[in-house]
C-alpha cells in the first residue's frame, strides 16, 4: 500500500533536487545542468545584499508570524465560545458553515476578494455610505495588503483550527467542571481555571509545530491577491522567486532563494519538533 505514495514522492519530490544545482551555476538551458559555468555562492551572496530580496524575508517573516498568531488565537477563543453553546444543532450548523470556506480555492476567494475590495467596491461603498469615510486601499496600500492577507487567510482557516481545538476540549474530563461549579465557580471561573489549562498541550503543539511553516506565508493566496503596488510590503519569497526566475528567467537565482527557504525551514521544522517534544511531550518518531 505504501508503494504508490513513495514512488510518487520520488518521482515528484526527490527527483526534482537534482535540478538545485542550478542554484550554483549560471545556468543556461541550451548549457544544460553539466555544461553551465559554476560560480559556487554568489547567487546567495547577492540574494542577501540585494535590496529586494531582504525585503520580501522580511515581508515574509512579518506575514506568516502574524498568520500563525492570529491562525492560533481566533479558533482558540471561538472554539471556546461554540462550546459553551448546548444547543447541539445550531453548535453543529456553526461549525460546519465557518469550516466550509477552507475547502474553497483561493483562485475563487481571490477573485471574491478582488471584487469586494476594490475601491468602488461594494465594501467601501457600504464604508462610505455608513460612516461617510474615503475609499480604503484594501488591496492597491501596502499596509492594508498585508491587514487584508492576514484577515482573509484566518477567516477561510480558522474552522479547521476550529475543529482541532473542539476536539481536545471533548477530552477535558467532565470531574474537573463538577469539582468546580461544586466549589461555586461561574462558568467564565471554569473556563479560565479547567478548560484553558487542560488544553494548553495543543496549543503549544500547534504552535510549535507552526514554526516550521513561518517561510511558507501563503503562494496561491498573495499571488492571486498582489500586485506591483504591494511589492514592497506583500512580496514574499515564494512569489519573489516566481517572479525572478521564471518570468525574468534568473533561472539560477530564482533557484537559490527557493533552496535558501528549504534550508531555513528544515532547520525550523526540526527546531519546532523538538520543542513539541520538549514543551508537551509530542513526537512522531
Amino acid at each position: 500500500m505504501l508503494i504508490p505514495g513513495i514512488v510518487l514522492a520520488v518521482i515528484f519530490l526527490y527527483l526534482p533536487m537534482f535540478g538545485l544545482v542550478i542554484s550554483f551555476q549560471d545556468f543556461k538551458p541550451w548549457l544544460g545542468f553539466f555544461h553551465s559555468p559554476w560560480v559556487g555562492l554568489d547567487h546567495f551572496r547577492l540574494m542577501l545584499t540585494r535590496e529586494d530580496s531582504v525585503q520580501v524575508i522580511r515581508n515574509t517573516f512579518i506575514i506568516a508570524g502574524l498568520k500563525i498568531f492570529f491562525g492560533l488565537l481566533v479558533p482558540l477563543v471561538f472554539s471556546l465560545l461554540l462550546n459553551e453553546l448546548r444547543h447541539m444543532f445550531v453548535k453543529r450548523l456553526v461549525q460546519t458553515l465557518v469550516y466550509l470556506p477552507h475547502f474553497m480555492s483561493w483562485v475563487i476567494l481571490g477573485g471574491i476578494l478582488i471584487n469586494l475590495l476594490g475601491t468602488n467596491g461594494p465594501v467601501n461603498q457600504l464604508l462610505s455610505s455608513l460612516f461617510g469615510i474615503e475609499p480604503l486601499p484594501f488591496l492597491m496600500q501596502g499596509d492594508w495588503f498585508r491587514f487584508t492577507v492576514v484577515v482573509s487567510d484566518v477567516w477561510k482557516e480558522f474552522g479547521f483550527g476550529t475543529i482541532l481545538f473542539l476536539a481536545a476540549l471533548t477530552a477535558v474530563n467532565p470531574s474537573l467542571y463538577e469539582a468546580a461549579e461544586v466549589d461555586g465557580a461561574s462558568r467564565w471561573q471554569q473556563t479560565w481555571s479547567v478548560t484553558i489549562p487542560s488544553i494548553i498541550p495543543i496549543v503549544i503543539v500547534l504552535g510549535t509545530l507552526s514554526l516550521g511553516s513561518i517561510l511558507n506565508a501563503g503562494f496561491d493566496q498573495i499571488f492571486n491577491l498582489y500586485n506591483a503596488l504591494v511589492y514592497d510590503k506583500g512580496d514574499i519569497i515564494d512569489t519573489f522567486a516566481y517572479r525572478v526566475g521564471l518570468l525574468k528567467t534568473q533561472f539560477s537565482f530564482g533557484a537559490a532563494v527557493g533552496m535558501f527557504k528549504a534550508v531555513i525551514s528544515l532547520v525550523l521544522i526540526v527546531t519546532a519538533y523538538r520543542m513539541a517534544y520538549k514543551f508537551a511531550n509530542y513526537r512522531i518518531f
